[in-house]
């Protein structure tokens, strides 16, 4: 995320050297423009501040959500490769036993049945009570069952859906510091009108460029108070 800023140093500095340079004009009018584009200068400095913390803020915060959405995604795939290998055991184990079941060796079926895993036995015998041997609409095997459930399944769709939930969140924090740094940038523009508008020594132009910017300032104001607020 792009961060901008305005130092409030640099913006006192402009505030002193416009007073510097016009503020020994004799004109009485001249002098009251003068104040009002330090107190531009002041208003500016104070607002510039305040969004330049927020955008460095909300960048922050969205680095770390995004950071977040990538472990979650990290765990997701571990537990899914752990759910993969889990049922791909307990296929073996079935099919040893059904090779032991249609050969009819008793032994061989009960030693494939006691590596069973418990979330499969579970299935397994909820599959032998729908009497496969005889019912042709009974389930293939027992991890057709719904009673066959993989815990790390459920934990890679849980952390599946925290990273898409930190994912968002990280790409909405961005967002809103890109909108602070566009705050920023009106507050920067306001700073250049009114450092060139001392440049004129007709009235009219300075008033002028006072007016653009205290428009742009009352815009940029309006923005910093319905931009989400850093927490």
């Amino acid at each position: 995320m792009s961060e901008a800023g305005l130092s409030a140093a640099e913006v006192g500095k402009e505030i002193a050297e416009h007073l510097e340079k016009h503020g020994n004009h004799s004109d009485a009018r001249s002098r009251r423009i003068t104040i009002v584009e330090a107190i531009l200068l002041a208003t500016v400095a104070l607002l510039a501040a305040w969004s330049g913390f927020a955008a460095a803020k909300w960048s922050t915060e969205s680095r770390l959500e995004l950071s977040q959405s990538t472990k979650h995604r990290t765990l997701s795939s571990q537990a899914e490769l752990r759910a993969m290998e889990a049922t791909n055991f307990d296929a073996s184990t079935f099919n040893a036993w059904f090779t032991a079941w249609v050969a009819g060796d008793q032994k061989a079926q009960d030693l494939a049945a006691r590596r069973f895993t418990d979330e499969f036995k579970v299935a397994f015998d909820a599959w032998l009570a729908t009497d496969p041997a005889n019912n042709p609409s009974a389930p293939k095997g027992p991890t057709y069952m719904p009673e066959y459930v993989q815990p790390d399944e459920e934990v890679a769709a849980e952390e599946t859906r925290l990273a898409d939930e930190a994912y968002e969140h990280g790409a909405k924090s961005g967002e809103t510091a890109d909108d602070y740094v566009r705050i920023t940038v009106l507050l920067a523009s306001v700073l250049f009108l009114v450092g060139i508008s001392g440049h004129f020594r007709i009235h009219s132009a300075r008033v002028g460029l006072i007016t653009v910017s205290v428009l742009i300032l009352v815009y940029a104001g309006y923005l910093l108070i319905v931009a989400p607020k850093p927490g």
